[in-house]
């Protein structure tokens, strides 16, 4: 399948105004409960296409985009929609929300993607109970990966991203829905919620696709998984639509390459961005922490798949400590975003 998808700066955006960001973030102590961490920035994204002489073969024939991770570094994926869709997410061939093997089919027993834009964003895989445990990058090879651990082998890595847009009778369902809407609170004065619109693309924005890759490769560089870190209070929210809502082949879909930094400059012939500061030092120095709330949304109950898997620290004991951190954390709430079940 070849999907085409832009490229616009440092986001992917997907068929149906659907945009993702990967954003470097703090990583997470493997004990303890926190708070949502801070964003510090999105990481870069090349398309493969761009790189015919330095990328792997594997990673032509794939397609897609890459970025630059460093061991251990910890990432979380930012949504924006501009119409209700669901979006599938699997860490290798495993999806981060059901922990089934991944499958092209949309499943609500068990739900295997995010509905958007109801859920913002996904730090992690489904631990249930309100939380996720936190996407870390990790070399393949170890076993370390959550493909790794609940297949038994490392083939993909990266990251598998697969969009299904509303049916043509479920859209214009739900363009009615928001027509009426505007209409009742110009009728008292008022307003009412109405689509998130991504943010617009900047100049010089890309388009690529998936497949077609030329002949000859250079020797194959270590490619990078995602593994379980730390445990935050973040629900994934169940779906309130029919599965049938949805059109059964996806819209769009798309591979994410996860590059070392001594990849990245071998590929690109870029240095990558520095490694961020601990979560301990990010909370010396007083930064906030995030909470978000939904009052009308469901969390998901934990899949019993993703229960199993270890943390990263398992497999990379030798690395410098990560300890819990120890003061208070202030934390501020992000509201809800006052998007009833009825607005998507």
């Amino acid at each position: 399948m070849t999907t085409q998808v832009t490229l616009s700066g440092d986001a992917l955006e997907l068929p149906g105004g659907v945009q993702v960001t990967f954003v470097r973030t703090l990583r997470l102590p493997e004990t303890g409960t926190y708070p949502l961490p801070p964003g510090i920035g999105a990481f870069p994204l090349r398309r493969v296409a761009d790189y015919p002489d330095t990328v792997p073969e594997q990673w032509r024939a794939r397609g897609g985009v890459m970025l630059p991770v460093y061991q251990r570094e910890a990432m979380w994926l930012q949504f924006s929609a501009t119409t209700p869709a669901a979006l599938q997410v699997g860490v290798g061939k495993v999806c981060a929300v059901s922990g089934k093997p991944w499958s092209d089919a949309l499943t609500q027993e068990p739900q295997n993607y995010v509905p958007l834009p109801r859920q913002p964003w996904l730090d992690g895989i489904n631990s249930g109970d309100g939380t996720v445990r936190q996407f870390v990058a990790v070399p393949l090879g170890l076993g370390a990966t959550v493909e790794g651990q609940l297949t038994g082998t490392e083939q993909w890595g990266g990251v598998q991203l697969a969009v299904h847009g509303l049916t043509d009778e479920a859209l214009a369902a739900w363009q009615r829905a928001q027509s009426a809407r505007r209409d009742r609170a110009a009728d008292y004065g008022g307003f009412a919620p109405v689509a998130c619109a991504a943010p617009a693309a900047p100049p010089g924005a890309m388009t690529m696709g998936l497949g077609g890759a030329p002949a000859g490769s250079p020797p194959a560089p270590r490619a990078m998984g995602l593994g379980a870190g730390g445990t935050m209070r973040q629900e994934i929210y169940t779906d309130t639509r029919p599965v049938e809502d949805y059109r059964p082949t996806a819209d769009g879909r798309v591979f994410v390459h996860l590059a070392s930094a001594a990849q990245w400059q071998q590929i690109t012939g870029e240095p990558a961005p520095s490694t961020p500061v601990t979560a301990q030092s990010y909370a010396e120095y007083g930064l906030p922490w995030f909470e978000y709330y939904a009052a009308d949304a469901t969390d998901l109950p934990a899949a019993p798949e993703l229960a199993e898997v270890k943390p990263t620290g398992d497999w990379l004991a030798d690395e410098q400590p990560n300890p819990a951190v120890q003061q208070p954390l202030p934390v501020i709430p992000l509201g809800d975003k006052a998007v009833g079940d009825g607005d998507w």
